[in-house]
């Protein structure tokens, strides 16, 4: 596949993105979702009105997008297809509303028990042992406070291992689903430890 010689600079480096990420490039990925997901956001927000729905279809759209990135063609730039996406994710979202239709599905099984997060323990000294409990700690209290489905993936991923394929299989969603919610999960987490620090620093 070639690249379109009429692409602006930036559609140039779009367009070497998706070739990483078709290569299974998982920085590809994140870096693509980093590069316009406040903008799709925006537009979604914009359509929609309303702040939880226009994050859920940000992710949704991602999700559709990484998931069908081999039929991506460079008739014409990635971002131009990715707001395509986003626009019909945002139309179908109003019109489902409109007819009080179940707005967007569950992507977590609220019915299933949480798994208990458990971190493997190596032979550590006194010491070791007090402070990795202690980080620990700090890592849990941060994963429970993201929303259910963002923190059974991270616990499916970062606690049990599992690989994409295995999440997206259990979960029962489309792998470019998966991947999209983590990177959103990651976020998510940083914005909190973020907030943790500053609030840390404005105590003394």
């Amino acid at each position: 596949m070639e690249i379109n010689p009429n692409f602006s600079a930036n559609a140039k480096n779009d367009f070497m993105l998706v070739i990483r990420a078709r290569d299974g490039d998982q920085k590809a990925y994140a870096e693509l979702m980093q590069r316009y997901k406040d903008s799709i956001y925006f537009m979604a927000l914009k359509m929609v009105n309303h702040k939880d729905d226009a994050m859920d279809l940000t992710v949704e759209t991602f999700g559709k997008a990484f998931e069908n990135i081999e039929k991506y063609k460079p008739d014409f730039a990635f971002s131009t297809w990715l707001f395509r996406i986003a626009t019909n994710n945002c139309i179908d979202f109003i019109r489902k509303k409109r007819l009080n239709v179940v707005s967007l599905q569950s992507l977590s099984d609220e019915d299933k028990d949480e798994k208990q997060l458990q971190i493997a323990s190596d032979a550590l000294n006194p010491e070791q042992t007090s402070i990795k409990k202690q980080e620990s700690e700090k890592l849990k209290s941060i994963v429970e406070q993201l929303p259910q489905r963002y923190r059974t993936l991270i616990i499916l991923r970062y606690y049990d291992e599992q690989s994409y394929e295995e999440i997206a299989q259990q979960l029962d969603l489309p792998l470019g689903t998966v991947k999209a919610q983590l990177f959103r999960a990651r976020d998510l987490m940083s914005n909190i430890m973020n907030r943790r620090k500053k609030n840390l620093r404005s105590d003394f």
